[in-house]
């Protein structure tokens, strides 16, 4: 695919993954098989086989012993949102810290876990893990465009044991767009010089028996501080009817992009004189990613269906960034080029992913009642090659002295099942256990010194529903939750840190349902953590480790109403009382227990009311975050170097609206923080990085 905009200066900073096949010739091979389809007639159409941690409407929701939530296309639609994630800031628990504006490095949190990379939860696209690796580095580098969506699952409780590892915090799972007949066309330009281009078509054959689409998305900007962006992401899908009761589908997808990011944030006084500057203008976050998988269903009868799900992935991420040389209020002093010392480092990871799932779903009459089972394995292969390379001659180097060279694999066996017991036609238990055997192994190519780390984790939980009356229905849960240590963390010189797994005892009651216009979920939780594992920053001389207990207790819950005549609103809130470390083994002279974990607001709501007239749909909603600490220390004063001190809260407003101009056409708008708040969103992980001002983005789609 060649890129027609203006290259703002990022195409000569490129590197590329050397075996990448060109995407182009890829796919239009893979749209030429599906072109010849004759459009069949709608009520012809199957949805193509796909994993879903939540399912289909109201029952498949009703059937899950935990907080669930799902974000649906209409919603997408109207909200019209920036990234992914920014597509779930309205769901309950969840929590978003913004690092360059446009969700490319996606931080999410969950009940009060650290948002850094959404380390804490499993993200899945189709039910195929997208960050690089699971057990060496869960750190998603990459996230797909909400363009390319048609939904977003969202999953907590003693549910997400069918999925693994890293589910403590909750399970998420973006849904890629089923093909459609025909082709549309999107456009959008908005502030700081953003310009997207999007392109989906597809077909299928007029007995229905094949469906195929493709789904294109290039777009750059000049960035909220000043630091443009160059992205595309294809996405190629199609299927099969085997023949009446399987289905085969199979999935390509590419994605590239250069931004013009940096860890170095802004100063003290640098963000409050010029919030928008970008103080690194020589670091580039620049990542490839080439993907494909395959599903297969079939109906082994009226009783039994097996999913098998293979998947594969490649991503290749340089990280170009100048050294720090020194920090005051008002800058950052990098390293000068031409003396002693390196000027422009590479971070240069290879990532490589492979794996199989396959889960067998079974409905049977035991114990003289009804059941519905799942049993399922999963083998699972990763590596990275992490290579560190320094220039001590050009700032804007690409290559040079290979200083750092790292290899690191792992390996891991996932058995799990549970049994849905219907006790009755209101009641139903749920016991599960899932099996999760791990090895990692790291050897540092430099100087020979490689290390090996194994560990084998027992995952059990329980969950019940009630449906107490047509209105309401009542669940409850409880799960043990368990997270791998890091490669970086558990392997040190070679040396089993034996710092073992993140594990917690989760439990959560809550009650959902709905009542004429309104509908409703309300969810008490607590995480106990044994063990959690922290990034807990550079005050009191702490750093990163095993932060021994910690204790996570809250409320979240959500509101919906219809209010008539084309009104209606909306509101949800996370509200987290207790966040804090219950033991002092950082390591450290100052003591911690007892103080309030970092980046987890104590309140986190939101609230929207939409209106609905003929053909237009509008929207205001208000996002309110309340204060943060962003270090162990709790530190309150806010440091000159940016990096401690209190996140004040802050309040914003968006506004949205939609007008059909036809069945084919549509125009859009949104105003983001409508009024200008000047916040700060992070100090993580080194400065000040500010929200978004004011931005807009107007745009228009069109089907042929």
């Amino acid at each position: 695919m060649t890129q027609t905009f203006p290259a703002n200066g990022v195409d000569k900073q490129r590197t590329q993954i050397r075996h990448l096949p060109k995407v182009a010739p890829i796919t239009l091979a893979v749209w030429t098989m599906f072109s010849t389809a004759v459009l069949a007639d709608e009520s012809a159409e199957k949805s193509l086989p796909r994993i879903e941690v939540v399912g289909q409407g109201a029952e498949s929701i009703s059937r899950l012993p935990g907080s669930v939530s799902v974000v649906t296309n209409e919603a997408i639609l109207v909200n019209q949102p920036l990234s992914t994630q920014d597509a779930i800031k309205f769901v309950p628990g969840v929590v978003v810290r913004e690092e360059e504006g446009y969700g490319f490095i996606p931080n999410i949190g969950m009940r009060g876990l650290d948002p850094n990379r959404s380390q804490k939860l499993l993200v899945l696209e189709d039910g195929v893990p997208i960050a690089p690796s699971l057990f060496i580095s869960n750190e998603s580098y990459y996230s797909p465009r909400i363009e390319r969506m048609e939904g977003i699952e969202v999953l907590k409780g003693a549910a997400g044991l069918r999925y693994g590892p890293t589910t403590i915090g909750g399970v998420i799972n973006y849904q890629t767009k089923q093909p459609e007949n025909g082709v549309r066309v999107t456009a959008q330009g908005g502030s700081h010089g953003y310009g997207l281009l999007g392109l989906d078509a597809g077909g299928r054959t007029a007995d229905g028996k094949a469906i195929g689409g493709i789904s294109m998305i290039t777009s750059q900007g000049d960035g909220f501080r000043n630091n443009g962006f160059k992205m595309e992401d294809v996405v190629v899908k199609g299927g099969i009817a085997i023949d009446e009761r399987q289905w085969l589908g199979a999935k390509l997808t590419y994605y590239t992009n250069d931004v013009n990011t940096s860890y170095v944030g802004l100063r003290k006084n640098e963000y409050r004189d010029n919030p928008t500057k970008n103080s690194a203008k020589s670091d580039y976050f620049i990542s490839d990613r080439l993907s494909f998988d395959i599903n297969h269903e079939i109906e082994l009868n009226s009783t039994a269906r097996l999913k098998t799900l293979a998947y594969w992935s490649e991503l290749q991420r340089d990280y170009w960034r100048r050294p720090v040389l020194a920090r005051s209020a008002d800058g950052t002093t990098f390293v000068a080029c031409g003396g002693g010392s390196a000027c422009m480092v590479g971070a240069k990871r290879t990532f490589e992913m492979v794996g199989i799932d396959s889960r067998l779903e079974l409905n049977h009459d035991s114990f003289g009642i009804k059941n519905e089972s799942e049993i399922g394995i999963r083998l699972h292969t990763e590596s990275r090659l992490n290579k560190t390379v320094s220039s001590f001659t050009n700032e804007n180097a690409r290559s040079g002295t290979l200083t750092a060279n790292q290899d690191s694999s792992a390996n891991s066996l996932a058995l799990y099942g549970q049994n849905r017991f219907i006790i009755n036609e209101r009641v139903a238990i749920t016991p599960g256990m899932r099996i999760e055997s791990y090895t990692q192994n790291d050897r540092n190519r430099l100087n020979g010194i490689s290390g090996k780390s194994s560990n084998t984790e027992f995952v059990p939980g329980i969950g019940a529903t009630w449906q107490v009356s047509p209105q309401a229905q009542v669940f409850a849960g409880a799960h043990r939750g368990f997270s791998p240590a890091m490669m970086a963390a558990s392997i040190v010189g070679g040396v089993d840190q034996r710092l073992g797994a993140e594990r917690s005892t989760n439990l959560e009651i809550g009650v959902r349902g709905s009542i004429d216009q309104m509908r409703y979920e309300v969810t008490a939780f607590q995480m106990d953590f044994a063990n959690q594992i922290v990034n807990a920053s550079t005050s009191a001389n702490i750093t990163q480790s095993n932060a021994g207990k910690t204790m996570h207790q809250g409320l979240e819950g959500l509101l919906g109403i219809d209010l008539g005549k084309g009104w209606g609103a909306e509101t949800n809130m996370t509200y987290l009382p207790v966040a804090e470390y219950r033991s002092d083994r950082l390591g450290s002279s100052a003591n911690v227990n007892g103080n309030r974990l970092p980046y987890a607001p104590e309140l986190v709501a939101n609230v929207a009311l939409t209106y609905k007239f003929d053909l237009l749909t509008t929207r205001l909603s208000a996002t309110h975050v309340s204060s943060q600490f962003v270090d162990a220390a709790n530190t309150v004063a806010a440091s000159d170097d940016g990096r401690r001190g209190v996140i004040p809260s802050f309040t914003t407003l968006n506004i949205n609206a939609r007008y059909a101009l036809s069945k084919q056409t549509s125009l859009f708008a949104t105003v983001r923080n409508l009024t200008d708040k000047q916040y700060i969103a992070s100090r993580n992980p080194d400065g000040i990085f500010p929200g978004a001002e004011r931005n807009f983005q107007v745009g228009m789609s069109h089907k042929f």
